[in-house]
């Protein structure tokens, strides 16, 4: 590139965030030869901490204002923890690349050693912020008390002697991240609890129309983007949001060299009611794979449910 202008990275301030940042400007420096400068953004996610995000706008809280300094030119690039997309990016915006995934699983955090989700004593009182994990850990475990949780990782483990509670379920992504690994008590099996859409996948996000969304793409991990695409494909074709308990995990198919299997759901708030799926193909045909499972759950009863979660959504105080 002939250009010398430092890139301008635009994430939000969390330590999380930071880290991952950092990691994507080193790339940057190292394999596109270009200096580069943080731009942090404090979003409305971050800024409203008191109540569930399902409440007061779903994820796209943590990207509206970042994007906008992407449109306002005010930053060259966004990195993402890919799970906080929304269905639909802000016009004028685009995906250029999906660089790296590490564990995408969910960490049970315990203040009792040896704890697990499974030996948790009865009516054991757990932290989430999450609509997919408290309809996934009811479905398990209903005698669970889900407690609601924001703020960061570090303050949400806090939380465990502050709330008086006995775990929190977090990314593993984000504690390994943040060297707080030793924190986990379980990582707990996908077949237990599926994956939010592209949980533990970094998303790199420029102005459509910028000469630096090619350039930023050839930082993307062909091993990692076709699996992101289907998943991302299945919550696009639901519209998901905080308001909907969905998830998706794609992982490549043993013994099938570019093959993808995916497997989906979308379920009610207390986990009464999940609608599942599971489908394979050629990981060129990612988003429709991950679309046709979506149809498929729809066809299954998902059209009404997701009405009826929308209706519940609009009506809360």
């Amino acid at each position: 590139m002939s250009d010398a202008r430092a890139v301008r990275i635009a994430t939000r301030g969390s330590d999380l965030a930071l880290a991952q940042a950092r990691h994507v400007a080193a790339r940057i420096e190292r394999e596109l030869g270009r200096a580069t400068e943080l731009v942090v953004v404090t979003t409305s996610g971050d800024r409203i901490q008191d109540r569930p995000l399902a409440k007061i706008g779903g994820k796209g809280l943590f990207v509206k204002e970042i994007e906008q300094a992407l449109l306002e030119e005010r930053a060259d690039v966004a990195v993402h923890s890919a799970k906080d997309l929304p269905a639909r990016l802000a016009d004028g915006c685009a995906l250029a690349a999906f660089p790296e995934r590490v564990d995408a699983r969910d960490a049970l955090v315990a203040r009792a050693g040896g704890a697990t989700l499974g030996a948790l004593p009865r009516g054991a009182r757990v932290g989430t912020g999450s609509t997919r994990r408290i309809a996934q850990l009811l479905a398990a475990r209903p005698d669970l008390v889900v407690v609601p949780l924001r703020g960061n990782v570090p303050t949400r483990i806090a939380k465990l002697e502050s709330e008086s509670l006995d775990a929190v379920v977090l990314a593993c992504a984000g504690l390994d991240r943040l060297g707080l690994a030793a924190h986990v008590r379980e990582r707990i099996d996908t077949a237990r609890m599926l994956p939010a859409v592209c949980q533990g996948t970094l998303a790199l996000e420029t102005r459509a129309d910028d000469a630096l969304r090619a350039d930023i793409a050839r930082l993307e991990d062909a091993r990692v983007a076709p699996g992101a695409r289907a998943e991302r494909a299945f919550l696009v074709r639901l519209g998901g949001d905080c308001t909907v308990p969905l998830a998706a995990h794609a992982t490549p198919v043993d013994g099938a060299p570019g093959r993808l299997r995916l497997r989906a759901l979308l379920a009610n708030e207390d986990g009464s009611v999940i609608l599942r799926d599971e489908g394979e193909a050629d990981a060129r045909d990612a988003e429709g794979l991950g679309a046709r499972a979506a149809e498929r759950v729809l066809d299954g009863g998902g059209r009404a449910l997701l009405e009826q979660l929308r209706a519940r959504a609009g009506a809360a105080p």
